[in-house]
């Protein structure tokens, strides 16, 4: 078994790992690097393997750093078979199309050719297999694999591989994103034990969030201060279940008579039609979701809320008066129509930005909550004189506690040798592997991109 790191060593984005073992080459996530553009440098770099030899790949989920290269693997000569769940596959098919929009935008920004075409996108889709949690896979006569829920976007999986050699299983997880339950919307963790190795994000190693049992209070002061200031409150929010599980929040604070019900608008295209997809795989949802959405009669049907897909209904968010909540994409304001609110009223008094996930580093939004007073947006130099907040609990992703009691279960049994701290900033993955070593005497480490090891 040798395990190379190809992305998502001490870097956020790209997640990229190569494991050989029982004679196959399997890719687990092809994502896209990510910063200030979709189309970093790093993207059109070439495969440190060779795409065609790849048997599997296993996409942990659907956002765009953990799949946004799989068009341009089946470019380079990739013919094998894409795992990933049922809803992730989805979703995916979604998301996709819309990872292509700002690639092909952000190319033309820069003067330089597409890292792929629809083309590509098209073909690589077929060969996508959505399957159920729990199942074991066979690959070959000796390995396995078997997806179990990450709890961090509906579909979201940790890759568990088996391996026998000389008579005995040797078994590595790749957590993908670990999510940071509990949500609104999703079934609790699956904890694995028994592990040989883990590969574990790290992408909040360092950090905790605050108290999951507050982090509605916050949300609920957010907007009623805003709102008594007759104010804007701007979200920017990831597409896939940020939205769907703010709205839910939101549900819950309006029926409870906890907020004046002002007009709230989900002004993404991506978002709406990921919402649409959330539809189809309601079974995933926990119990608590399935009846909120029961009572409304129907996904997200709420009063209050309005979905502008066109252009038209989303400039019409411009003539409502405040106070008004606008939730838009994308996530860390790398394009989307949250550009186009940010223009507009960054600079007012009175507003709002609200972050509820994380922002990668040269980001837009990493920029704004890290205090720049002007940005920069279509060319155009914007001051920011709004009310800057974040809520760290409303993060998919797990924060230092979190890492620690997935390591913790993964120990159990007496097997577990060494921890691998990817997705996550070089100080954060870092200062997360000598927690590991600090508290379990495992052995950890950080490994930085193009390491190899033999497991």
């Amino acid at each position: 078994m040798k395990l190379h790191f190809y992305g998502g060593a001490k870097s956020v984005t790209g997640a990229n790992y190569l494991l050989e073992v029982g004679g196959l080459r399997i890719l687990v996530d092809c994502g896209l690097f990510q910063g200030s553009y979709y189309n970093e440098d790093f993207n059109y770099e070439k495969f440190e393997y060779d795409a065609a030899t790849v048997d599997f790949v296993f996409i942990t989920h659907s956002h765009a750093d953990h799949m946004g290269r799989l068009p341009r693997l089946y470019k380079d000569g990739f013919r094998g078979k894409v795992i990933v769940t049922e809803p992730t596959q989805g979703i995916l098919e979604v998301a996709i199309y819309d990872t292509l929009d700002k690639i092909v935008i952000d190319a033309e920004d820069m003067g330089r050719p597409p890292l792929y075409t629809k083309r590509e996108v098209d073909r690589i889709l077929p060969f996508i297999e959505g399957v159920p949690y729990q199942r074991a896979i066979k690959l070959n006569e000796t390995v396995t694999a078997t997806l179990h829920n990450a709890s961090h976007v509906l579909g979201s999986a940790m890759i568990e591989i088996v391996a026998k050699e000389n008579g005995e299983d040797k078994r590595i997880v790749f957590t993908g994103d670990l999510g940071n339950p509990p949500t609104p919307l999703l079934q609790p963790i699956d904890y694995i034990e028994n592990a040989d190795y883990v590969v574990i994000e790290s992408a909040y190693g360092n950090r905790f969030h605050e108290d999951r049992e507050v982090r509605r209070d916050i949300l609920q002061s957010v907007i009623k201060e805003t709102m008594d200031r007759q104010g804007i409150l701007m979200i920017p929010s990831f597409a896939i279940e940020r939205t769907q599980e703010l709205l839910l929040e939101l549900d819950v604070l309006f029926e409870a008579g906890k907020l004046p019900k002002v007009p709230v608008f989900v002004d993404s295209p991506l978002a709406i039609n990921i919402t649409k997809v959330y539809g189809q795989f309601s079974r995933y949802f926990n119990p608590g979701a399935i009846s909120i959405l029961k009572d409304n009669q129907g996904l997200f049907n709420f009063p209050w809320l309005t979905f502008t897909p066109n252009v038209q209904e989303s400039k019409h968010i411009n003539e409502v008066p405040a106070p008004k909540i606008i939730i838009a994409g994308s996530g860390m304001s790398q394009g989307g129509r949250i550009l186009h609110h940010e223009a507009r009223y960054l600079s007012g008094p009175d507003n709002t930005i609200l972050f509820i996930g994380y922002q990668v580093k040269g980001s837009l939004g990493r920029r704004i909550m890290d205090g720049e007073s002007q940005v920069t947006i279509f060319g155009k130099k914007i001051s920011v004189h709004c009310h800057v907040r974040s809520i760290g609990a409303y993060s998919a992703h797990a924060d230092q506690n979190g890492l620690l009691k997935f390591v913790s279960h993964a120990k159990q049994g007496g097997r577990l040798k060494k921890v691998f701290t990817v997705q996550g900033e070089e100080d954060s993955a870092t200062d997360l592997a000598k927690k590991i070593i600090e508290d379990f005497s495992i052995e950890a480490h950080a490994p930085g991109f193009g390491e190899v090891f033999d497991l």
